[in-house]
């Protein structure tokens, strides 16, 4: 009686963690503060769930040791650790929940690795329990046909959630490649709890599957099935997710065909850069040439569409009591002079007209352009002043440069990347464009 008491009781609290994943998923609904206290709940819940298989970890070093229960042993021990890691980093970010252990790492490692981990942790409870699944109906007695529809039917669904998880951008968050959760704040509840469920039933069988392939490895050969079936299944799921996520267009909201990008807004945010740039698109490295020569024209009296921005000033940097300010922040007063700006943003049409190249990651003419750097803007900048007769932006920043001269130029290295101050990118921008200091 008592052992089923105990069976029961984990089970509540799985169904309980499972609940409680979704919900910490659907950041976008709950808000923070709720985030943040249900992040406590989901580690208390993780805690009992450890306390009422302690005998597990007692019997990891005894008896043998099969592929599905090394399997399960590592995604158990590395899901163990994913919650951990979460929980730590989560609450060293807090700012409702624990406030008190705000700071415990720095902010900006904590952000990454919660971003990370909780997403791994979402993955490995999706195996978790698609391992435990095929123990659980084996009670049932299904036919073997059943089954094989009934696992059919589900690979339908994995397929669907492996789309949504490639296009949520998934794979970002697990490996580190952003800092942030890129969310949709308009998207309904109820819809993302549906994708959140839908892309934890494509792990989960997965798992399934897995499961059902080891312990069929060690059945004797007269009780052995159809090897092949579990990894068709599995091979079918992928391939209809990888088939989805191909022709449903570019992922993470970045699909401008549809809604608030229609052709006539394209039209109206493009014409009158492009009456401009139409005239002088094969004289754009001539104007490059005789900037410097030509008269310099008020930028009020040259129609290019560009709006005047009233200089101010603003406070830089976050308060101390901001939550997750970052330590070396320092707030301070910037002042910014007045300039002008393009009322819209710049198509791949009109930089390639002028640049003679398109870096653009999400390709279309009339699409912003994007994957450029900051000295791909400052080229294209001069490169359209040299067109209008306007100042060429590295004369801006001449002075800067005569004041930023003596200064150490310090080198750091980073992802590949070549991360360099502010004086030597005047520098780079003096010697690529040959502005005069003398």
């Amino acid at each position: 009686m008592q052992g089923k008491q105990n069976i029961m009781t984990k089970r509540i609290v799985d169904v309980c963690m499972t609940v409680l994943l979704l919900c910490l998923m659907a950041y976008q609904v709950t808000g923070e503060v709720l985030h943040e206290w249900i992040g406590i709940g989901m580690t208390v819940l993780v805690i009992i769930h450890q306390i009422l298989n302690r005998r597990w970890y007692g019997a990891i070093s005894k008896g043998k040791y099969s592929i599905y229960r090394i399997l399960s042993i590592v995604i158990n021990l590395s899901l163990l650790l994913a919650f951990a890691l979460t929980a730590f980093c989560g609450m060293s970010m807090s700012g409702h929940a624990v406030p008190f252990l705000y700071g415990m790492v720095s902010v900006s490692f904590a952000r990454r690795m919660h971003l990370s981990m909780s997403h791994w942790a979402f993955v490995l409870m999706g195996l978790h329990l698609g391992m435990h699944i095929p123990v659980m109906f084996a009670r049932l007695k299904l036919k073997d046909k059943i089954k094989t529809v009934c696992s059919a039917a589900f690979c339908c669904i994995a397929g669907i959630g492996l789309f949504l998880f490639l296009r949520s951008g998934m794979m970002d968050y697990l490996f580190f490649r952003v800092p942030f959760a890129f969310l949709d704040y308009e998207k309904a509840g109820a819809l993302v709890f549906l994708e959140n469920i839908l892309m934890l039933i494509f792990w989960a069988y997965i798992g399934t599957q897995a499961a059902v392939l080891c312990r069929n490895a060690h059945r004797k050969t007269q009780e052995k099935k159809n090897p092949l079936l579990p990894v068709l299944f599995i091979m079918a799921a992928i391939i209809l997710g990888l088939v989805l996520n191909m022709v449903s267009g570019p992922a993470n909201g970045q699909d401008f065909g549809g809604a608030g990008w229609s052709e006539s807004d394209e039209t109206v945010t493009t014409s009158s850069s492009e009456e401009t740039a139409a005239t002088d698109s094969d004289d754009a490295d001539q104007g490059l040439q005789t900037a410097d020569q030509s008269e310099k024209a008020d930028p009020a009296e040259v129609q290019d569409g560009f709006l005047l921005i009233n200089g101010g000033s603003f406070l830089m940097g976050s308060s101390k009591s901001e939550n997750w300010r970052i330590d070396d922040e320092v707030q301070h007063e910037v002042a910014v002079s007045s300039f002008y700006i393009d009322a819209f943003e710049t198509t791949q049409e009109e930089y390639e007209r002028l640049m003679k190249e398109n870096p653009s990651t999400f390709t279309g003419e009339k699409l912003p352009v994007d994957n450029i750097s900051w000295f791909d803007a400052i080229s294209y900048a001069n490169a359209k002043s040299g067109r209008t007769g306007t100042v060429m932006a590295e004369e801006d920043l001449d002075k800067a440069l005569r004041r930023l001269q003596s200064l150490l130029l310090t080198r750091i290295w980073g992802k590949g990347y070549l991360y360099i101050i502010r004086e030597e990118q005047l520098f780079r921008m003096t010697f690529q464009h040959g502005l005069n200091l003398t």
